[in-house]
């Protein structure tokens, strides 16, 4: 192939596929990214589905997508405009038109641009590519022909033929791309291990895909992407932000020698939290599919009561129904991790979509003073470590902990080093000890740190019981009195802002001292607006990025921070919840906002534009 076409070297290429729900992008992506993670390339996707649970076929509506952004160096956001895109119909290329540059190479399925999937996708003309102004490179394989071709022989019923089609597309960019099939391979006999045939049947047309792109010379050049620093030794895998997380909060349950219970109901993008979780049981992991949200988290946290380390996952929906129960984790001093996997609302509202929009949930959206430790993680990586520091805070600080992703870096992935544990700090819970036995009262405290002491039901001479009423200060028998529920609350509150002790002190990339223009953000936009910071540093831009982890408490050196930069922007996806939360918190420090609620990722290209405005202003 070297000797027939021109090898061109990049630093980094967006791919991405697009079709029909039922085409099978979803699988396609998934492939070609875990190939690109295992020959050393690191990745970031963007998996994009319709929340219908099957539009009619054709539709504009019914499209689904998945971008993978590939890079010889870490790459940081899943990409702008692709280079490659894959567009199984006519539906996908028009939803996609948007998403591409007069460079992008287009491979389409020839055979489904017909006159009835042309009206479908409501184009006026019988050329859609004039209609839409492309004038690109189009690769037009007849896919679903050559498919059926290549499987005739097979046995396999027509549905079954038309499903290997994806894997013809997935065998074309990978020739595109010089990509190794074998990893391919390997993957599809593992998913269909079951069904041999069909596995068979999807390498076959995966290899005729490989085969056509080398056979009829699809493109003049084909392209490597070279990793140009070695990364750390270890062993690479790709990971979304959902299997990072229940990956570390058995990290953590193992760590903190306790046993994991997940407690948990249904919910997208949630769910696969829980499906990861169930196949875990050889490492002592208990789950339970709960028959309500209330109920998963209650399960929880009678879990924590009986000294296992309890958890619950949910969305946006899912954190609303699960307040009241929550709040007797707060009122009890008990352990507990909620994972809200945010998505589009209010109400229902785009369940495959991504926001910000549950900070002030998560903080406020309880009765009473309420208060607990709420985490952000940044990215789907991120999630193992941000997964394992809320276990770590609510075992050794006896509060619930309310961990914030999003669908945006749950279903999407990263190529993530498989670290060792003993990489992560110890967790230490702080159990009762026989001296304290005498006298001993559920809700007696450290005194340096406002955290009551954790006895496990059975220790001898604790016996104890919990509840949702008020306590005694000093007894730990029930009160209603005006003074004690003053210190209580109070105590409550001291206990959560302690922990600012505890946690990193917030970090400040870029031009740290001389700064005309500070980004702030949290959670999981930190790849779009580290890769602005980036991009207008190189442009000669004087420009730092705070990006948040830790909401509350906030770090240690929060205010010291704001209070050093004259002009401040907060990003993120939502109407302006952290930075409202911020002004509430360093009163006095002025911020213009950049807020997109849209159920997308931010484009680095329109922050860049955006925050230039403000520079300039």
């Amino acid at each position: 192939m070297a000797n027939e076409h021109l090898v061109k070297e990049l630093d980094q290429v967006v791919v991405r596929f697009s079709g029909d729900s039922g085409d099978g992008m979803q699988l396609a992506g998934n492939i070609f990214s875990a190939i690109s993670a295992a020959i050393g390339n690191d990745i970031s996707t963007f998996p994009d589905y319709p929340a219908e649970i099957r539009a009619p076929q054709g539709t504009l509506s019914g499209v689904s997508s998945y971008q993978i952004h590939i890079g010889g160096d870490k790459v940081y956001t899943s990409g702008n405009k692709c280079d490659v895109l894959v567009a199984m119909n006519p539906a996908a290329l028009k939803v996609n038109v948007k998403n591409i540059t007069p460079q992008t190479i287009i491979i389409i399925d020839a055979d489904s641009f017909t006159d009835k999937e042309l009206e479908k996708a409501l184009y006026k003309t019988q050329d859609p590519f004039a209609e839409l102004g492309i004038n690109n490179t189009i690769v037009d394989a007849p896919i679903t022909s050559m498919c059926k071709d290549s499987l005739k022989d097979t046995g396999l019923d027509n549905k079954s033929i038309l499903k290997c089609k994806n894997m013809f597309a997935l065998g074309l960019v990978c020739w595109l791309f010089d990509r190794p099939l074998e990893h391919a391979m390997q993957m599809l006999n593992t998913k269909f291990a079951k069904k041999p045939d069909i596995a068979t049947a999807n390498i076959k047309v995966l290899t005729d895909g490989y085969n056509y792109g080398h056979n009829i010379h699809a493109s003049v050049t084909t392209y490597r992407i070279e990793s140009h620093q070695p990364k750390p030794k270890g062993i690479y895998r790709d990971v979304n932000g959902n299997s990072a997380t229940a990956y570390g909060l058995v990290a953590a349950a193992e760590k903190a020698g306790l046993q994991l219970f997940l407690g948990s109901y249904p919910i997208t993008p949630a769910t696969d939290i829980l499906h990861e979780l169930a196949k875990l049981k050889n490492l002592g992991v208990i789950t339970v599919q709960c028959e309500d949200e209330i109920s998963g988290c209650c399960n929880a946290i009678g879990a924590s009561f009986g000294g296992a380390l309890g958890v619950t996952s949910t969305s946006g929906p899912g954190l609303c129904l699960k307040s009241e129960a929550i709040n007797l984790a707060v009122i009890a001093e008990l352990p507990l991790v909620v994972v809200d996997v945010q998505r589009s609302g209010p109400s229902t509202g785009m369940p495959t979509k991504s926001e910000q929009t549950d900070l002030f949930q998560a903080m406020y959206g309880r009765n009473g003073e309420s208060p607990l430790v709420v985490i952000a993680a940044t990215s789907p990586t991120d999630c193992f470590d941000s997964a394992y520091m809320a276990c770590k805070l609510a075992l050794e600080h006896m509060t619930p902990v309310i961990l914030l992703t999003d669908g945006y870096i749950a279903n999407g992935s990263a190529a993530w080093r498989i670290p060792s544990l003993d990489e992560y700090p110890d967790i230490r819970p702080p159990y009762v000890t026989p001296d304290m036995a005498d006298g001993w009262k559920p809700y007696h405290r450290n005194p340096d740190t406002n955290v009551r002491y954790w006895a496990i039901p059975g220790t001898e001479g604790f016996m104890h019981r919990l509840g949702g009423l008020e306590k005694d200060f000093e007894t730990s028998a029930i009160s209603t009195d005006a003074l004690n529920h003053q210190k209580m609350v109070a105590t409550r509150r001291a206990k959560i802002e302690k922990i600012a002790d505890f946690i990193p002190r917030q970090e400040v990339l870029g031009d740290v001292d001389d700064a005309d223009l500070l980004i702030v953000g949290w959670g999981g936009t930190f790849g779009h607006l580290y890769d602005t910071m980036r991009a207008m540093r190189q442009n000669g831009k004087k420009v730092a990025l705070a990006h948040f982890k830790y909401i509350n408490p906030l770090p240690a050196n929060t205010e010291e921070i704001l209070r050093k930069y004259k002009k401040i922007v907060v990003a993120e996806q939502d109407l302006g919840q952290f930075a409202g939360l911020l002004r509430m918190k360093v009163p006095g420090v002025k911020f213009e906002q950049f807020n997109r609620v849209k159920g997308q990722p931010f484009k680095v290209s329109r922050l860049i534009e955006e925050f230039t405005k403000i520079m300039e202003e």
